[in-house]
């Protein structure tokens, strides 16, 4: 295939390769001095940059190089702050498909400027410059919003609560969060946990309350009751759901919910709300 391709001349070749994906761009790099002249060109990783570009750099929080487009394409693989620092956007690195990250600040937090209940802080692995910590609280309410036409049409996005939970936390998981996923004319509901699974707990806790568990779950919509995942960031994460993203333009509602169990928890730690393709 490389002979076939060195007879082309480096415009076409560079052309065919912005036909293809990022990794196959980076692979014929890889593959003879001709062809990866022809894969590093702007007209191969412009092609494989969002559309929307212009608008995208307008809202960046600093400065970005724009020495090449190959180069500008994995500084936003490795996301920029944008809106003021509140939000992040990157590029998934096989697919060029869109990614935000919505910031604590840039959430609608219920009570979440009341010092009796929330505190903004610092934290060191955080990609923020702050995040929230619940200290005491009845009724928790989160929600993001984003519109689809930020993000890449046609394609399957999952919306995930950044979250951390402190040694000191308290009544968190006393009874199912709901979770929800809406746009004009659908919603899609669930259930999640806020705490990971803690075989001795569960052991525990299947003893001593699941009568009143099975109660208090019955007030709630039912759901799978997922739980939080780790993440390599050190943080954790939890599904609030899915949608897809057509042609059309639409604001996306995320939220999470624990209203109805009226018990005082804290400790939670949220960083913010990731959307990023599922597949």
């Amino acid at each position: 295939m490389a002979t076939s391709l060195n007879m082309l001349s480096e415009d076409c070749i560079s052309t065919i390769v912005s036909l293809t994906s990022p990794p196959d761009a980076c692979r014929l790099m890889l593959a003879s001095s001709s062809l990866g002249s022809a894969a590093e060109s702007d007209i191969v990783w412009a092609g494989f940059l969002p559309s929307d570009l212009p608008q995208l750099l307008s809202r960046a929080h600093t400065q970005l190089s724009l020495s090449s487009k190959k180069d500008l394409f994995f500084q936003l693989c490795d996301s920029i702050l944008i809106d003021g620092g509140v939000s992040r956007f990157l590029l998934n690195k096989a697919s060029g498909k869109k990614s935000y990250v919505l910031s604590s600040r840039a959430l609608s937090i219920s009570l979440s400027n009341e010092p009796n209940h929330w505190t903004w802080t610092a934290h060191p692995t955080s990609r923020f410059p702050e995040v929230i910590e619940l200290k005491t609280i009845s009724n928790l309410e989160v929600e993001g919003r984003i519109s689809t036409q930020d993000l890449s049409p046609n394609t399957i996005y999952g919306a995930y609560l950044i979250i951390k939970v402190s040694d000191r936390a308290f009544g968190l998981d006393s009874i199912p969060s709901e979770t929800s996923i809406s746009k004009e004319e659908s919603l899609v509901t669930n259930t999640a946990f806020l705490c990971p699974l803690d075989d001795q707990k569960q052991q525990l806790g299947s003893l001593f309350f699941m009568n009143r568990r099975q109660m208090m779950e019955k007030r709630v919509v039912q759901g799978e009751g997922r739980r939080p995942n780790k993440r390599g960031d050190g943080w954790m994460e939890v599904e609030l759901g899915e949608f897809f993203v057509g042609e059309k333009s639409e604001m996306v509602k995320m939220n999470l919910m624990e209203v109805k169990g009226h018990q005082l928890k804290g400790g939670l730690i949220i960083e913010g709300i990731e959307i990023r393709p599922k597949y």
